[in-house]
């Protein structure tokens, strides 16, 4: 009893002293946040302000242009995650099922695709958008975000499809249904948690993408979150309370949109690590 008291108290104490390292960047953000100007470099390193206020919030909410960057990242965040979702989960079901010519060839040049870095590629899609009038539009930010997170997606779908027998679906089409029948009624239902889980993760990643928006997005009305902190930045001062208030806003739908697909996002991520 003694001996196995031991090994669960460290393992407790080292979940929560991670919890606690993950969480302390949130908690000093919200202190930054409601911290008044006056209070934030005279009062020196305090866990917590010795006043409170919530006029940074204000500001942000009613004389900056955080509205219209947050219902950009909305539009761009969401557009992506279903656009890439829908095309992976074809792409993966067709990658998991059929045998064709050239299918490892394709495989391969998915995967090439993942390996050059973002920034080399700036260039080159800004001159291919320029000509089409998609460089300050949130339509250019969904075709690129899309273009970037399909592959991952595909692989990450495929791996649940590999999980499901394939006589399920064989087993429909004796009885008449099409393949795509087969494949709308009864894969897809038993694949939702690979679909909340790819949403999941194309949501955060088009959510939080900075270089694509900072370098194809001019002006305030179709700018993203991530550029939209950048104008609390001037040239010789940085408002922290705002930016800190307009982060703790920006977390607000990232936030409900996985406490909607939780319990569908922790069956995917776990069953993807054990079905892949």
């Amino acid at each position: 009893m003694q001996s196995g008291l031991l090994p669960t108290i460290a393992h407790r104490l080292a979940v929560l002293a991670y919890v606690v390292f993950a969480l302390f960047p949130l908690f000093w953000l919200l202190k930054v946040s409601v911290t008044p100007n006056d209070l934030l470099y005279s009062e020196g390193v305090r866990m917590w302000p010795s006043a409170t206020t919530f006029e940074h919030y204000a500001h942000v909410l009613r004389h900056s242009a955080f509205p219209t960057f947050f219902k950009n990242s909305v539009i761009v965040s969401g557009s992506t995650a279903v656009i890439v979702t829908l095309l992976a989960s074809l792409s993966g079901y067709a990658l998991s099922r059929f045998s064709f010519r050239s299918k490892y060839w394709i495989v391969a040049l998915m995967l090439l695709t993942q390996m050059f870095p973002l920034v080399m590629l700036v260039a080159p899609i800004f001159k291919i958008l320029s000509p089409l009038g998609l460089t300050n539009s949130l339509t250019g930010l969904v075709i690129v975000y899309s273009a970037f997170n399909v592959p991952f997606a595909t692989f990450l779908m495929q791996s649940f499809f590999d999980g499901i027998p394939k006589d399920l679906e064989e087993a429909a089409m004796i009885d008449g249904a099409t393949r795509f029948t087969a494949f709308r009624q009864i894969i897809l239902p038993l694949t939702l948690p690979g679909i909340a889980a790819t949403l999941g993760f194309v949501f955060t990643a088009a959510w939080s993408e900075l270089l694509f928006a900072l370098m194809l997005i001019n002006g305030n009305d179709a700018a993203t979150f991530p550029v939209g902190l950048l104008t609390f930045v001037s040239k010789f001062s940085v408002d922290f309370g705002q930016m800190m208030a307009a982060g703790i806003l920006a977390l607000i739908p990232a936030g409900f949109f996985f406490l909607l697909i939780q319990r569908y996002l922790v069956q995917g991520l776990t069953a993807g690590a054990v079905k892949g």
